[in-house]
């Protein structure tokens, strides 16, 4: 039998999702000063948009023009449905504009260094939010973690020229981190569906509408390179970056997916320093070991008890032989792939996460 947690898997999926999205915050910042924040962000979004909608054309070229991702028992999860609209609403008012503005604004206050480091703040919003809104469960190991970034955070604030702590840059990055949080957790209410079609509906809805926004406060769009390296830089740090975080989430659930993402940002300090030539500042060097500590606490938590799982009938992505889709299929049936399948009810004991199937409460 496989791995009852597939750790694998989601391990390496939400890696690559970070690697992306870390690697894209540094980038960005080579942007930002000729092109304006809005309208940055939201050719950041076209280029996720346009990127999965490629990805969707070469999957149904591949199939032989039948569905695409999601649309059929090979895909990557159920599509979209009527009852999943409030919830992809609010993570692309608050992880498709709010978020990305308020990042591309703190860039242009704050190193690409510092600003990779303070987007660690993202984990614990998201885990805050997962446990104090959502109920999502969180061991001592992981608020461990979060009061060790929360301090690397601070230090990250200092500003040596002033010899004070320099909070206007700081500060978007926290309101960027914090709607990040807010988009993770309300991802993860519609984690099991497709996630190209997700990152398609969102990087069109909030790259048009942050492209406007900017266009009507009066900023211009770059020349023809500086659009096109924004719309590649979107579609690996936020398109694909996005499609694999929604499947790590699915297995994972919102605070872990969100801790183990808190490793994006030390890609990011890397790629500053190598692309960007930044200088090192006092505060940085302990800061960055208080998020490494962080993230430590994080890799080493595990999670095991006895509990029930009730009779269910659902629709997502999965894998024969793992613990709990042990049903039978024809020989030759691809594997990953989606239908709708029934769960019996079990009581047992085995490590998970809070993913689609450990969602229950913690006395």
């Amino acid at each position: 039998m496989r791995d009852p947690l597939g750790a694998a898997r989601p391990l390496a999926t939400v890696l690559a999702s970070m690697a992306l999205f870390g690697a894209s915050t540094p980038l960005a910042k080579l942007l930002v000063g000729g092109t304006g924040p809005v309208v940055l962000a939201g050719l950041l979004y076209l280029g996720a948009f346009a990127g999965m909608a490629l990805v969707t054309v070469v999957a149904m070229a591949a199939r032989g023009g039948g569905d695409g991702p999601g649309g059929g028992g090979g895909g990557a999860g159920s599509r979209l449905r009527r009852q999943d609209v409030p919830w992809l609403a609010g993570a692309t008012v608050s992880g498709g504009i709010i978020a990305p503005i308020a990042l591309m604004a703190g860039l242009e206050r704050t190193t690409g260094f510092t600003a990779s480091l303070l987007l660690n703040l993202e984990g614990v919003a998201t885990a805050l939010i997962a446990a104090l809104v959502f109920a999502e469960h969180t061991g001592p190991r992981l608020w461990g973690a979060l009061a060790c970034m929360t301090a690397g955070g601070v230090l990250l604030s200092w500003d040596p020229s002033s010899g004070g702590l320099s909070l206007a840059g700081p500060a978007l990055l926290v309101v960027a981190g914090a709607a990040w949080g807010v988009d993770n957790n309300l991802t993860r209410r519609i984690s099991d569906r497709d996630p190209v079609q997700i990152a398609m509906v969102k990087g069109l809805v909030a790259g048009s509408a942050s492209l406007a926004l900017g266009l009507a406060l009066g900023a211009g769009v770059p020349a023809a390179p500086g659009v096109m390296y924004a719309l590649l830089l979107g579609s690996l740090g936020y398109g694909a970056s996005l499609v694999l975080f929604v499947r790590a989430l699915r297995v994972m659930g919102a605070s872990r997916t969100g801790a183990f993402f808190s490793m994006a940002p030390f890609v990011g300090a890397a790629v500053a320093l190598a692309v960007l030539r930044e200088g090192l500042a006092w505060a940085m060097l302990p800061a960055a070991a208080l998020m490494a500590s962080g993230t430590a606490l994080i890799v080493l938590e595990r999670h095991s008890h006895g509990h029930a799982h009730e009779a269910t009938v659902h629709t997502h992505e999965h894998v024969h032989g793992e613990l709990h889709h042990g049903h039978e299929h024809p020989p030759g049936t691809p594997e990953p792939h989606t239908h709708e399948h029934e769960h019996a009810p079990v009581v047992h004991e085995h490590p998970h996460w809070p993913d689609t199937h450990h969602r229950h409460g913690h006395g």
